[in-house]
């Protein structure tokens, strides 16, 4: 299905209860639903730029919406969380995050900013001659020569090389902005790292405006400093 009745989309979509019955659903990618939109969207309720379909449709066919880099024209495009959304023709750069009500949110950033992008190591796969494959957040996938990486830690991606620019570990007194739970959409820094075994997932102490609060491991995603936020 193409499209979605505004009744069954996720909340974080912020579609406003009188605009139009359907609207169009991001194609299938790395991401969730609930943590993707599509330009579509993005161009009628993030950024304003179009109030119909046809609107939507003109400025794709003129090429001037860019994602991660690359130009996209298909409305139906899915957008993640820390994607970047380049408009050159007015030189805009953003971010895609959710908040701390797990509403979508634009966050402008600078143009060198707009070169990297965060991706989270979810698996690790070991190959022949002593390789090592990664699976990312994003769907990406990457061989390296030496495994110095871990599952839950960051790789900060340079978007024109597709190269490794930096590793983040999950540690101690690093940033991380958490996807899933009760503080979604939360920045804290980690206290403190509670090892359990596979019977009780490990959790996370974190510190945040002051507060200290606990949350699940799996559910940090640790962003560093490189990677500027929402206020």
């Amino acid at each position: 299905m193409a499209h979605l009745s505004r009744h069954n989309t996720p909340k974080g979509w912020r579609i406003k209860r009188k605009e139009t019955k359907w609207i169009t659903k991001p194609l299938p990618g790395p991401h969730a639903i609930k943590r993707a939109i599509s330009i579509s969207l993005l161009l009628k309720n993030l950024l304003c730029y179009a109030k119909t379909t046809r609107e939507v449709h003109y400025i794709l066919h003129n090429k001037e919406i860019m994602i991660n880099n690359v130009i996209r024209v298909d409305e139906k495009f899915p957008i993640g969380i820390f994607d970047i959304i380049e408009i050159p023709k007015t030189k805009e750069y953003f971010r895609l995050f959710q908040d701390e009500h797990s509403r979508f949110v634009l966050h402008k950033v600078s143009k060198e900013e707009a070169g990297i992008k965060p991706s989270k190591i979810i698996n690790k796969t070991r190959l022949k001659k002593g390789k090592t494959q990664i699976n990312l957040f994003d769907g990406r996938n990457m061989v390296v020569e030496e495994d110095t990486y871990k599952v839950c830690d960051t790789l900060i991606l340079d978007l024109k090389s597709n190269k490794i620019r930096s590793h983040l570990k999950l540690e101690k007194n690093v940033k991380i902005y958490l996807m899933e739970g009760k503080y979604t959409g939360h920045v804290a820094v980690v206290e403190d790292i509670i090892q359990t075994n596979n019977l009780n997932p490990s959790r996370l102490i974190c510190g945040y405006k002051n507060k200290k609060f606990e949350t699940l491991k799996k559910y940090a995603f640790v962003i560093g400093n490189e990677i500027t936020t929402p206020e």
